[in-house]
């Protein structure tokens, strides 16, 4: 759920960025100056590693200010994706942002803020109004944000207005008894899979009442993490035995707790600590100890809204599972199930394409490890990194005549933001006129990623119109559906630099849902379960 995964995410998974997004703030401290000179701060809102969020509060301490430009530079590497509330023009690395016809002017003591998603480095050496931003003295640079160096970003419950519905899922046979509602919730964890090797199980996550990282041993005690050095080091072992072949293992899932549940087969699984957090396995990075293991995760968070879990495919698809929750009026949902022999008809699939050919990845003694996501496979060096960059540019001038009709909201059909190209950047104006978001064209990795350029912030306007704009790329549609989201699953994933790997996957599932990428919940493609009263929770181990 990353997804932005979660899930990456960023921003959401079922709706992005993201739960283990770490928040960070970088201030210009005002210094003393007239009462007539304003002041703008940097505010880092989150980060979580591949991009970042940023606001910028401008405030008239007094005199008369009729507009406004903010101007930073960017360090080398760094990117501004979205922005909000204001204009940006770039010269190289120098960056200005300057207001918008309805926000210039700022009355005295008032102040007016915007906001933008990048990534990279983040801006520093601010001037207001070809001042420095402190009203007064040298420009104060800024430094970054401490980040927890952890590749997890595990599911959220989604936002108070979502995309779209939840999934329906297909109920499951029902038990024969429903246990307590308890803040301790049983995950059973069968295994069905045929194999013979031992299997470890890993609960790990982020304390939701604490924000510290940590881990939950079989009877459900959360632990902190700690010990960790400025060179990872390794993690204590906290791995839980887990089911053999023909059997089930039930292991406790504290609430308040975010995170994944990780299953390896035949070893356990590598995980190292620094100073600031847990770094998680990686293995399409070419160093990470984890990259021989047969493993995979399912995400999950269960605090005051039940428990949302999920089967997540946003990094690589591995070891085919199914989840399922029961709750108290004894009825239980499932998704994720893979069909008989789709893990093999994946596999297949995708070294058919020789686009896709090599991010199969097999390990020496002919076991086929996983299938990484494109972006996985790109970062590799497993895959082009320009695969998508033309259909990108075709679908971004197909809008400099036209509109591009945006309705994120499926309960709300009369709120839409229309987007206009100019130049290499998509602004988008809300039924009043007025310009609401603006996004520059992302690149291939953007779109696998769904960040930089597309990065979702967690709002109501540009976040929304981000998931959707990821969504059509990813899916192959924004070129041919003028309002987005729209279509079914029988149009995603068709014509020229089609994603194989998302079609595959979701032509292999049972009930045709997964989590293919970060906003995979885009018109309810995903596949997660949830119950606001959970009494049980479930991974099958299907066979492969």
């Amino acid at each position: 759920m990353r997804h932005k995964r979660t899930m990456r995410h960023r921003t959401l998974i079922l709706s992005s960025v993201a739960a283990a997004a770490v928040v960070g703030v970088t201030t210009w401290i005002a210094l003393p100056a007239s009462a007539a000179a304003p002041t703008a701060t940097l505010r880092t809102v989150s980060d979580w590693g591949s991009g970042w969020q940023s606001e910028v509060t401008i405030k008239n301490t007094g005199g008369d200010m009729k507009s406004w430009k903010v101007e930073f530079d960017l360090p080398a590497g760094g990117s501004i994706g979205s922005y909000w509330d204001t204009d940006l023009a770039l010269s190289g690395n120098h960056l200005t942002f300057s207001n918008r016809s309805w926000n210039g002017v700022v009355p005295a003591d008032a102040s007016v803020t915007f906001g933008f998603v990048g990534a990279g480095g983040k801006p520093a050496n601010c001037k207001l109004n070809g001042m420095p931003c402190g009203g007064g003295g040298d420009v104060i640079t800024t430094t970054a944000p401490t980040v927890a160096p952890t590749t997890q970003v595990p599911t959220k419950p989604p936002a108070t207005q979502p995309t779209q519905p939840p999934a329906t899922t297909k109920p499951a046979e029902n038990p024969t008894s429903v246990p307590p509602k308890s803040d301790i919730l049983p995950v059973k964890v069968t295994n069905d899979t045929g194999r013979g090797e031992n299997v470890f199980l890993y609960m790990l996550g982020t304390n939701l009442t604490t924000g510290k990282l940590g881990y939950v041993n079989a009877a459900g005690a959360f632990t902190n993490w700690s010990g960790g050095g400025s060179v990872p080091v390794p993690a204590p072992d906290v791995s839980i035995p887990g089911p053999a072949n023909g059997s089930s293992v039930t292991v406790k899932m504290p609430k308040n707790l975010s995170g994944r549940l990780y299953m390896s087969f035949g070893q356990k699984l590598d995980f190292r600590l620094t100073t600031d957090g847990l770094v998680q396995p990686a293995p399409w990075a070419g160093g990470d100890p984890n990259r021989d293991i047969l493993f995979d995760w399912s995400e999950f968070t269960f605090n005051d809204g039940g428990l949302f879990i999920n089967s997540s495919q946003v990094d690589m698809f591995s070891v085919p599972h199914a989840i399922d929750v029961t709750g108290g009026d004894g009825k239980t949902l499932k998704t994720g199930e893979v069909k008989p022999g789709g893990r093999q008809r994946v596999i297949d699939a995708i070294k058919a394409s020789p686009d896709f050919a090599k991010s199969v990845v097999t390990r020496g003694d002919g076991t086929v490890l996983r299938v990484l996501a494109p972006g996985k496979a790109a970062d590799a060096g497993l895959m082009s990194p320009t695969f998508l960059d033309s259909y990108i540019t075709k679908s971004w001038n197909t809008y400099t005549g036209k509109n591009l009709t945006v309705v994120p909201f499926s309960d709300q059909p009369d709120k839409k933001f229309f987007g206009r190209t100019s130049g290499n950047v998509m602004n988008f104006t809300d039924s009043t006129g007025k310009t609401v978001a603006s996004f520059t064209k992302p690149s291939t990795a953007n779109v696998w990623g769904c960040d930089g350029a597309l990065g979702a912030p967690n709002d109501l306007v540009v976040g929304p119109i981000a998931r959707t704009l990821c969504a059509a790329l990813t899916r192959n549609t924004l070129d041919k559906r003028d309002v987005q989201p729209s279509g079914t699953a029988a149009d995603f994933y068709q014509g020229e630099s089609a994603n194989v790997y998302g079609k595959v996957i979701h032509d292999n599932m049972v009930d045709g849902r997964a989590y293919a990428f970060a906003f995979d919940d885009v018109q309810a493609q995903e596949s997660l379960v949830h119950s606001g009263d959970p009494r049980l929770a479930g991974i099958t181990l299907t066979r492969f």
